[in-house]
């Protein structure tokens, strides 16, 4: 009688330890360990719009630091620090009514960059995209603070990964009365007119990181 058990348990151990390790081997395919590429602020691009009833303004700010996650081909996270300072407008030609622009942006009213000097996105997820008529191929979702208030956005993109180069190109959306500016919003101010400025801005962006 123990000639015959002995075999069977055999069997039966090794039937139950099979898919333990079949499991564990999945696991670590899944968890596998994303490279850290560096933004490369001087080959990096971020710059802004925002409307108004009367027309629209734009400019340009700088990326200070941060890094592209990649996990084999594929950008799979990230974080972004954006020197609120280099904060500029380009297309007011006019010395003084440039000046009064930025500084007023950078005042209480908009992005109070004296008390708040960095803006910050961390990625929180990166989905595919399929059928984008402007060639993006993933859905971004992150987290982003502007003035010290963080609000989860997500936006369509473009990213990949060749020759040891990751980038991210593409257009956010952002309701800047999310983060406490309200200056000129309707949505707040219904008497203002043809004065309003619209709650929404973009940000459109090109992230270049390396390994």
């Amino acid at each position: 009688m123990k000639k015959f058990f002995l075999p069977v348990l055999l069997a039966a151990s090794l039937l139950a330890a099979a898919p333990a390790s079949a499991q564990k081997k999945a696991n670590s395919t899944q968890t596998a360990t994303s490279a850290a590429y560096s933004l490369q602020p001087q080959l990096s691009t971020l710059g802004w719009e925002g409307k108004k009833v009367t027309g629209a303004h734009n400019g340009t700010m700088q990326f200070q630091s941060g890094n592209i996650a990649v996990r084999g081909s594929q950008v799979v996270g990230g974080k972004f620090v954006v020197d609120m300072n280099s904060l500029k407008v380009e297309d007011l030609k006019d010395a003084d009514s440039n000046g009064k622009l930025v500084g007023h942006l950078r005042s209480e009213d908009f992005f109070s960059i004296d008390k708040n000097a960095t803006s910050t996105f961390t990625i929180t997820s990166i989905t595919p995209l399929r059928g984008d008529a402007k060639g993006n191929n993933s859905t971004v979702t992150g987290d982003l603070t502007i003035k010290g208030i963080t609000q989860r956005i997500s936006f369509p993109a473009k990213t990949g990964v060749k020759g040891g180069v990751a980038s991210a190109t593409g257009v956010a959306t952002i309701d800047r009365t999310k983060f406490d500016i309200k200056y000129g919003s309707k949505s707040f101010f219904e008497s203002i007119g043809d004065k309003a400025i619209m709650d929404e801005f973009t940000l459109s962006f090109n992230v270049i990181a390396k390994k």
